[in-house]
């Protein structure tokens, strides 16, 4: 059974089941709300509750004094709806809202999307996941290796982080990477920076426009836009230079067959006429929806 979840000021909402806190379901949803460990230690998603019934859902460390507890304060993180609600929430706006943060990650894969491109998964502790907004990059630290890299994953998980790395790139954090797969490794995130970020509140359609390895940015707004549940068209424009390919083309086109009104064009650049060679196959395709 699911509760709505209204956020007050806001009015935003969302819908929590009873197995998940409502931390979780918010993040799911693409809510933008404060919080750090995800885990009941840290105080950071302390809310109000204005009206509503909720459980217990972790037992949680952080002390709420008694006359917080007096004015309805919760923590997300602990608590799943029993009935509908409404919480006085902060949610972020804008990337002015999201803290710097610094956070030893481990690598739990690193695995190749094809001959040129890997997908590097990093885990964070519980205690001390990352906050950031869709579109935005941190910086990789592995002792004196450092790496500027946007974050391909929706921030709907600041646990489980996903990067796209390019294998032609000489960087000597990718080849320590390659040389250890075998044992566990570490890296710092530092961050996030940048406020290359979704307007959450446009009702216009999105148009995204991707080259190459920019495409790891792309990835992470659109799934933050799936997950508002935006009824707006997406359209994604992926170019890719001729002698390289789209590396993730068919998680792509499973968006387009999932969800009305998204449409993926992959597109390739010919740097030698400096054409786009299916800019007419482009045309037809937008116009014929």
């Amino acid at each position: 059974m699911s509760f709505k979840i209204t956020l007050l000021p806001s009015g935003n909402t969302f819908y929590c089941e009873a197995k998940e806190s409502v931390l979780e379901a918010a993040l799911s949803c693409g809510m933008n709300l404060g919080y750090h460990c995800n885990s009941g230690g840290c105080g950071e998603c302390k809310v109000v509750v204005s009206s509503g019934t909720y459980q217990p859902h972790i037992n949680a460390d952080y002390p709420l004094t008694e006359a917080q507890k007096s004015q309805g304060y919760v923590l997300l993180c602990a608590i799943t709806a029993s009935s509908d609600m409404e919480i006085q929430a902060v949610e972020a706006k804008s990337a002015a809202d999201i803290p710097k943060q610094s956070v030893l990650a481990k690598v739990s894969k690193f695995n190749a999307l094809n001959d040129d491109f890997y997908e590097l998964h990093l885990r964070t502790p519980r205690s001390s996941t990352l906050r950031f907004l869709a579109g935005q990059s941190v910086q990789l630290t592995n002792d004196s290796d450092v790496l500027q890299a946007p974050i391909a994953s929706c921030p709907c998980n600041g646990m489980n982080l996903q990067f796209h790395i390019d294998r032609r790139k000489d960087h000597s954090l990718t080849r320590a990477l390659l040389s250890t797969q075998a044992s566990p490794v570490n890296l710092q995130i530092d961050g996030p920076f940048g406020d290359f970020t979704l307007d959450d509140e446009s009702d216009r359609a999105s148009v995204f426009v991707a080259f190459g390895l920019g495409f790891a940015a792309i990835k992470s707004l659109i799934e933050h836009a799936i997950a508002l549940e935006k009824e707006q068209s997406l359209l994604l424009f992926w170019i890719m230079p001729e002698s390289r390919s789209h590396y993730q083309s068919n998680y792509c086109r499973a968006w387009e067959d999932a969800f009305d009104g998204f449409v993926y064009i992959p597109m390739t650049l010919d740097c030698k006429e400096g054409i786009l060679k299916t800019f007419e196959e482009i045309v037809q395709r937008v116009l014929a929806r």
